[in-house]
Order: structure tokens, then C-alpha cells, then sequence
């Protein structure tokens, strides 16, 4: 049945039976006997089918909520009993958005440092696909923001504040004021996340509040392109003072806070909300929360 039920997971993910069988390691025509099984043994169908996958049914809705506490419950019994074994091993999945890359480190570091046999994959990507992929049971955890919009049935634990600055070249417009305000800032060319990105939606609704539109001539989902055009000192960014720093700046850049209004935002750690968690997310919670009290934003 568990079998079963992370071959259903995977096709509610994937929404084609062939990628799904990829996914599994099986070939199609397996996975397709595993979901007629399942059907069976439960008595309702789940998948509507004709010449390709088109969707669940509403009882398959229903299975697929029950596939995900169930598949979950094993793989946290599985993780546990080796723990119990071997001690904290094993792979861990994260996903950040891409302000709160430069965190990761203060995270992954120490906890590899206390058990080394735990290896790490990072997937930068926006706050709205890390709950998608928490909710599949794709990563462990994501680094994103806390308040802004709706996260769901997790657990979070905050990490930081971020406090919005503009990121220029020496010698540009801005670069030598004490602090700038968002109107000011407006009127300048900019580089900025995309439009998906929750940091972006953020800064729109700052400007909004300033009374201004932002008219970026560069976008770009992730914040190394974006420094590297303020660098050409043709561009400047709004990036959170933390991840400005986190690039090393020399003399030849400035950063400057944006006040009128002066903002700050918290991002942090979320998981999906369980007990028992698994020994791996439990042990990564517990780091977060040492970061966060570190940075006094518990």
C-alpha cells in the first residue's frame, strides 16, 4: 500500500503517467497496474483517465490528502529507526527564496558540523513553490518570508529581519546620501527581482505606499545577476542589508536605507507542521532556532 500510495504522489505531482514512472524508477505500464490496484483495494476511482492523464477525481482529492499524512508517517518511522541505528543520517532538501540565500550557510554549516553523515540539496525558487513543494512532500524545509502572505498549516521559525537598502555604484545618483526614500528611489534605473518573487511584490507595495511606480529596465530571479549589474554602475538594486553585505562589497559600492516608509520584514525557516517531525527536520528546527535567537528575532 505505501508503495502504491508514493506512485499516486507522484503522479498527482507530475500529472503524466510517464514522467511519474521516471520519477519512481518503474516503468509505466507498472505504475499505471499500481494505481488500477489501488483503485481496487479502495473501491472508488482516482484518476480520470482517457488518452493521457486528466486530472483527479474528487474522490482521488480526498486519497491524495490521506496519501501525504500516510507516505509522511512512514518516511518519519524509516528516518527514526535509523537514527536509532546509525545515528542523524541521511539526505535533506531545502528550498529558499533567493533573499534568503546567503542564510543557508548559517544553517547547513553547524548542522553538518554535528552530524556529518547528513548531506544537504538547496533549490532557489519562489515563496509560493516552496509551500506547493513542502505540501507534496518534495523538500524538508524552506527559508522564505513570514508575514506577508498567507503560509499554510507549517511550522516557522524566524530567522531574521531584513531592512531594505539601495544598492548602488560610488559616484551614481544616490550613492552619497545618508539614506534615500522610496519616491526618490523611483526615479532611477533600476534592476529588481521578478515579478514572482515575494520580495518584489514587497517592494511594489512599498513604492505604492510612496506613491510611485517603479520602472525597472532588468529582471532577473536570481541576486547574483542582479549585483553584478549594479556593479557595472549602470544600474541600481533594493536589496535586503543582509544580502547586500553578504557580497563582500569594496569601496566601489554603496548602501544606502530607504525610509518614508522605513520597513522591515521577517524571513525564516518553515516546515510542514507535524508531530512527530522527522529526526532530520527536528534537528534542523532546532539549529534555526539557534540562529534566530542569535539574531534576536525570536
Amino acid at each position: 500500500m505505501i508503495d502504491k500510495l508514493e506512485f499516486f504522489l507522484a503522479l498527482a505531482r507530475e500529472r503524466h503517467f510517464g514522467r511519474a514512472a521516471e520519477e519512481c524508477g518503474v516503468t509505466q505500464p507498472t505504475l499505471s497496474a499500481a494505481i488500477r490496484q489501488l483503485e481496487e483495494q479502495l473501491g472508488v476511482i482516482l484518476v480520470n483517465r482517457g488518452s493521457r492523464f486528466q486530472g483527479l477525481t474528487p474522490e482521488g482529492q480526498r486519497v491524495l490528502e490521506w496519501a501525504r499524512r500516510i507516505v509522511s508517517d512512514s518516511r518519519t518511522m524509516r528516518e527514526e529507526m535509523r537514527a536509532a541505528r546509525k545515528g542523524l543520517s541521511g539526505h535533506m532538501r531545502l528550498a529558499a527564496v533567493p533573499t534568503t540565500l546567503s542564510m543557508v550557510p548559517l544553517i547547513t554549516a553547524p548542522f553538518q558540523e554535528k552530524h556529518p553523515d547528513v548531506t544537504f540539496s538547496v533549490l532557489s525558487t519562489t515563496s509560493l513553490q516552496i509551500l506547493a513543494l513542502l505540501e507534496n512532500l518534495e523538500i524538508d524545509a524552506g527559508l522564505t518570508y513570514l508575514e506577508n502572505e498567507p503560509l499554510g498549516r507549517v511550522t516557522s521559525v524566524p530567522l531574521q529581519i531584513e531592512q531594505y537598502h539601495l544598492v548602488t555604484a560610488a559616484g551614481t545618483a544616490l550613492s552619497d546620501r545618508e539614506s534615500v526614500t522610496w519616491k526618490e528611489v523611483s526615479d532611477i534605473r533600476l534592476c529588481l527581482l521578478t515579478a514572482d518573487m515575494q520580495n518584489r511584490r514587497i517592494i511594489n507595495q512599498h513604492f505604492a505606499e510612496a506613491g510611485a511606480v517603479p520602472k525597472p529596465t532588468l529582471e532577473s530571479n536570481s541576486m547574483i545577476v542582479l549585483f553584478s549589474h549594479v556593479r557595472t554602475g549602470r544600474w541600481a538594486s533594493i536589496m535586503p542589508y543582509n544580502v547586500a553585505k553578504s557580497f563582500g562589497f569594496h569601496e566601489d559600492i554603496r548602501m544606502v536605507p530607504i525610509v518614508d516608509p522605513d520597513v522591515r520584514h521577517t524571513v525564516g525557516l518553515v516546515a510542514t507542521y507535524r508531530e512527530p517531525f522527522t529526526p532530520l527536520v527536528s534537528a534542523l528546527l532546532h539549529e534555526a532556532r539557534i540562529l534566530g535567537e542569535r539574531n534576536q528575532v525570536q
